[in-house]
């Protein structure tokens, strides 16, 4: 390479390119790259490591290292010299890699063989996608031909990985933009909309990273560049004498278009043996990374000023225009990196809702989308590059929030809030104020689950007393990390201060059966539903509870906190649980944070055996909610998730109302206090009877409790007692008919 290192290079992406053209699965392609450039750069060992999540690193193929490694050898970012090169996103080249600082030794991969190092980011558009990787015995330094040589190498992998050229069965070779996103922003009009993305500038899809001709290419490239000139002069000439931001954009536009040290890098990177789009592009990739490193906002500005140019002349050169030929959606979520006004006014009320990644409160923009009532979340940072045209999204204007491809549960929640402002709980509007009382004087507590911030508007909205039930998991499901306890902390309080002094109940993390953590090593279990879960998970991993109580407690900041353990099977998983809790306030107060001025320690009865724990527990524990979706498969020995036996079996069974009786009873004796949550308290007939067995405070989804509310105001309770009491009497299995005929015939 060192004697032609331009026609080296050249040869070398073209051997790239046929292998990329040849009909074979993803793991396989990678294999034989990274033979193809051990080879051609006379290499021991070349490596290709990508991304399993942002945080994550895996070892995806090797030449040289030892086989096995492949998709067991894992880095944190910032981890050893790959883990640095990521973390940078600038070249490690070293010829004695153990002697650098933060070298890493993984002895399954056998690498202490090999001495000299050279590592390049894999990245497209300042996404950070990979590294790659040669390493040979011989201790010296790879020269700037071959680092050069890699690093367009490495350009042309990332474009092949944004096109799903690699995918496998791996976290790591995932196709790309399928998993869900969760993208804090920051409220610039508020509301909630769900729709599906339409994109106003369309990502550039560069299909050919690699020419044949590089003197064809460079004649594309200096004719797409003299247009883009001509534009930019065009764009001058016609703000002449206008706005003189603009202008000042518009002459930085000018110098860039014409700067003879851009030209010559992209004709160099064409010499390579790169497209013309491609040597655009990996200029581009540069600029980007730049600019995520420079705090200075003018120099900022600047680098921004090249993308946008880049961006063009990429349009000029592809053909791919704003017109691309896809149709907008009939519920388009608008996302851009910014917009004006004017274009904004143009699509007019169509939009559901808006996402900038950029953008400001006093923008005109976000006048126009007041004006509008178009929800609109600003800062969305990376939504340009995560999202794709026709993606499911959901936007929370009032919280900041976007959820990008939402799994299920995110989907309910957020679409009870939108059903929640669309209706307006309507028909139930006259008793949202008045308390659950039925006729005969006894009084419901009715309280609302929740998950997500956009849950908290309905708090108010729908007449509940409190949150009997927040689910903490959700913040841990959505990404693809860790959150960090700062985050969570800064979450909690925000729910606290959404609940104005109406009582919380915060779950502690509860994962594990279907609810699996995508940064979690998965279990491989025969019955999840019975395995390792929940409080069973806490309590043998307990840093991450640990964590999460020192979130709680720093977001509670001296207000009361009600921490519920969930799948307490029990006594001694409770009583270990609060030992953890009592370690984490002592903790805090060592530090100085404020303590809650109260603290209930509660748990979920989720599985039958609680039910018959000691009298002790009941004692001491603070308060009890029954986790009624989990607690009846398990009483019933019926999968919730099984259409074939799930319902085979009543919640309104004589033996499972009995079995909630006798929790009650237990309860009264202790005063122990006891709450219902899951969907049979949203169930009007079954919260009904839940209360005539002796519950008194109900936990279900905001907009159940206008249809509950109203049903119990309407019933005398110790008849439907009495009805129930008769039923079983009978032997009847199930007092759903009874109940029934009884509803019918006073009027409920």
């Amino acid at each position: 390479m060192a004697q032609d290192p331009q026609f080296e290079s050249r040869k070398l992406l073209g051997r790239l390119r046929d292998t990329l053209a040849e009909d074979s699965a993803g793991q396989e392609r990678l294999d034989r790259i990274t033979h193809l450039i051990a080879s051609s750069m006379g290499t021991e060992v070349c490596s290709i490591y990508l991304f399993r999540d942002e945080e994550t690193l895996e070892l995806c193929a090797t030449e040289g290292l030892k086989p096995e490694a492949v998709h067991q050898t894992r880095l944190r970012i910032g981890e050893g010299l790959v883990g640095r090169v990521a973390k940078t996103s600038r070249t490690v080249n070293t010829p004695d890699a153990p002697s650098e600082q933060g070298f890493r030794y993984m002895p399954e991969t056998g690498e202490e063989i090999y001495s000299s190092f050279s590592g390049v980011p894999i990245q497209r558009l300042g996404e950070n996608l990979g590294v790659l990787v040669v390493q040979s015995k011989e201790a010296r330094n790879f020269s700037a031909d071959e680092i050069y040589a890699l690093e367009v190498v490495a350009m042309v992998l990332a474009e092949m990985t944004e096109l799903g050229a690699f995918i496998g069965d791996n976290d790591a070779m995932q196709a790309r933009h399928r998993q869900s996103v969760l993208i804090r922003g920051a409220c610039a009009q508020e509301g909630a909309a769900e729709g599906h993305v339409w994109l106003h500038e369309p990502r550039v899809v560069v299909t050919n990273p690699i020419a044949d001709d590089p003197d064809v290419e460079l004649k594309r490239l200096h004719e797409a560049v003299d247009q883009l000139r001509v534009g930019v002069d065009k764009m001058l000439d016609g703000a002449a004498g206008g706005d003189k931001e603009q202008l000042q954009v518009l002459e930085a536009y000018r110098m860039f278009a014409n700067s003879k040290g851009w030209m010559r890098r992209m004709e160099q990177d064409i010499a390579q043996g790169l497209s013309a789009e491609a040597s655009v592009e990996k200029e581009q990739n540069t600029a980007r990374t730049r600019m995520e490193q420079v705090t200075d906002q003018y120099l900022r500005e600047r680098l921004h000023d090249l993308d946008d140019l880049s961006n063009r002349l990429l349009r000029i050169l592809t053909g791919q225009g704003s017109q691309t030929g896809a149709e907008m959606p009939p519920d388009p979520i608008l996302i851009a990196r910014n917009i004006g006004p004017a274009e904004l006014l143009e699509y007019g009320r169509g939009l559901k809702g808006i996402v900038l990644e950029e953008g400001s409160v006093g923008s005109h923009a976000t006048i126009v989308a007041r004006a509008l009532a178009i929800p609109l979340v600003i800062h969305s940072d990376r939504i340009t590059t995560e999202a794709l045209n026709g993606d499911h999204i959901m936007v929370d204007g009032d919280q900041g929030v976007v959820h990008l491809r939402p799994d299920e549960s995110v989907v309910t929640a957020f679409r009870d809030k939108i059903a929640m402002q669309a209706q307006a709980q309507q028909r139930y509007a006259s008793i949202r104020d008045k308390t659950a009382t039925t006729l005969d004087g006894i009084t419901i507590s009715l309280q609302m689950n929740a998950g997500l911030m956009a849950d908290l508007p309905s708090l108010e909205n729908s007449g509940a007393e409190g949150v009997g039930l927040f689910r903490t998991e959700l913040q841990f499901l959505v990404r693809n990390q860790m959150p960090k306890r700062s985050e969570l902390s800064a979450l909690y309080s925000r729910v606290m201060d959404a609940a104005q002094g109406k009582r919380v109940v915060f779950r502690t993390l509860d994962i594990g059966s279907d609810k699996v953590l995508p940064y979690m090593t998965r279990e491989d279990e025969p019955n999840p539903a019975l395995g390792w879960r929940a409080i069973r998970v806490g309590l043998d991993k307990p840093g991450v509870m640990r964590m999460q109580l020192q979130a709680l407690l720093r977001g509670a900041n001296g207000r009361p906190l009600a921490v519920m353990f969930p799948f307490v099977a029990q006594y001694e998983e409770y009583t270990r649980a609060a030992e953890e809790l009592e370690k984490a306030k002592e903790r805090e107060r060592i530090l100085g944070h404020p303590l809650p001025e109260r603290i209930e320690i509660g748990a979920m009865l989720e599985t039958p055996s609680l039910g018959f724990a000691p009298q002790k527990f009941f004692e001491e524990v603070g308060f009890l909610s029954i986790g009624g979706n989990d607690l009846k498969q398990f009483f019933f020995a019926a999968d919730r998730e099984n259409e074939r036996v799930r319902r085979r079996y009543d919640t309104l069974n004589i033996s499972f109302l009995s079995f909630l009786e006798g929790i009650v009873n237990r309860c009264n004796t202790t005063k122990t206090p006891l709450s219902f949550c899951g969907e049979d308290a949203g169930r009007p007939i079954e919260a009904l009877c839940l209360a005539a067995m002796g519950l008194r405070t109900l936990s279900m989804r905001p907009a159940s409790i206008g249809p509950v509310k109203s049903l119990i105001r309407r019933t005398n309770l110790t008849q439907l007692r009495q009805i129930i009491v008769d039923s079983r009497e009978r032997g009847d299995q199930s007092v759903r008919p009874a109940v029934m005929e009884f509803l019918r015939k006073n009027g409920g």
